[in-house]
């Protein structure tokens, strides 16, 4: 079927053992049509019939900065990275854990809110959670817009570094759907899953350096504490933005580029090994 998909001719259903698992990967190339549909659902589900539209996007990010920089920058007097304002280098986290939690919050519900489309038609099923993922960054390009503003309100230009910042932002999708792969997997399964996704999203906003620099780590344990995958990604991020004033820690970086390739490929491992089974238990 996806050979006719791939020449234009028209498709030809063909029932034969094993053949869907055998071209999984280049069916999954066929079907880029349902990926854009899907995701342009997606985006437009976000923002249809809403208030203020695409502002939430803006609203969560920031006013957990706000409350961030009261809390760790006024109170607590943590110290900033460099020479940048403490808003400016929260805002700098901020990016890429509200791109990691939407994508995870998002996709890790995506197979129960298709639960019709996966039960009639065939199709490689992990479009679905990725498709879901499209919404996220459609977010993180509002934020990123904010985050340019505040650089302008301070006057804290980027260096050369932020050419970097799409190779950042991509490491910041491939952590996410990782466990967004095993989420969504047994969200089907076990439906109170759903309920645990939002407790382990704000346990992992306070345990990542979102509202504080990972250089605050004693030095004994901060190469451990990249096993936190989510901490190598928001120090690239840092390090892109405030430039060479937030050095990057390269065997925490290393270490959770390891931890972040390891986690997606058991995510897609589990994801593929229970996949059969949707359409049964939805």
């Amino acid at each position: 079927m996806s050979d006719d998909l791939l020449s234009g001719r028209e498709p030809v259903l063909v029932l034969e053992p094993g053949r869907a698992e055998r071209h999984y990967w280049r069916d999954l190339w066929a079907y880029r049509e349902l990926f854009a549909i899907l995701a342009w659902r997606d985006i437009a589900i976000r923002y249809k019939q809403t208030v203020i539209g695409a502002a939430w996007a803006v609203v969560r990010p920031f006013l957990t900065m706000v409350v961030f920089t009261i809390v760790f920058g006024r109170l607590a007097n943590l110290p900033s990275e460099g020479t940048a304002p403490y808003p400016l280098m929260v805002f700098a986290g901020m990016l890429p854990w509200f791109l990691f939690s939407t994508i995870l919050g998002e996709a890790s519900g995506s197979l129960v809110g298709n639960a019709n489309l996966i039960g009639k038609i065939y199709f490689p099923r992990i479009i679905i959670p990725g498709a879901a993922a499209v919404v996220a960054l459609v977010d993180f390009a509002i934020n990123l817009a904010v985050l340019f503003g505040l650089m302008l309100w301070y006057g804290y230009f980027p260096s050369w570094h932020m050419l970097l910042l799409p190779g950042f932002v991509g490491l910041a999708v491939l952590a996410s759907l990782g466990p967004a792969f095993v989420l969504s997997a047994l969200n089907v399964k076990y439906r109170d899953f759903r309920y645990i996704i939002p407790f382990v999203v704000q346990f992992g906003l306070y345990v990542s350096p979102v509202g504080f620099s990972s250089a605050i780590v004693p030095a004994e344990w901060r190469f451990w504490y990249s096993l936190n995958p989510v901490v190598g990604v928001i120090d690239g991020f840092r390090w892109c933005i405030l430039g060479g004033k937030s050095p990057l820690y390269l065997p925490g970086f290393l270490l959770s580029l390891a931890v972040v390739a390891a986690v997606l490929w058991l995510g897609i491992v589990q994801f593929r090994r229970t996949e059969r089974s949707f359409a049964d238990l939805l």
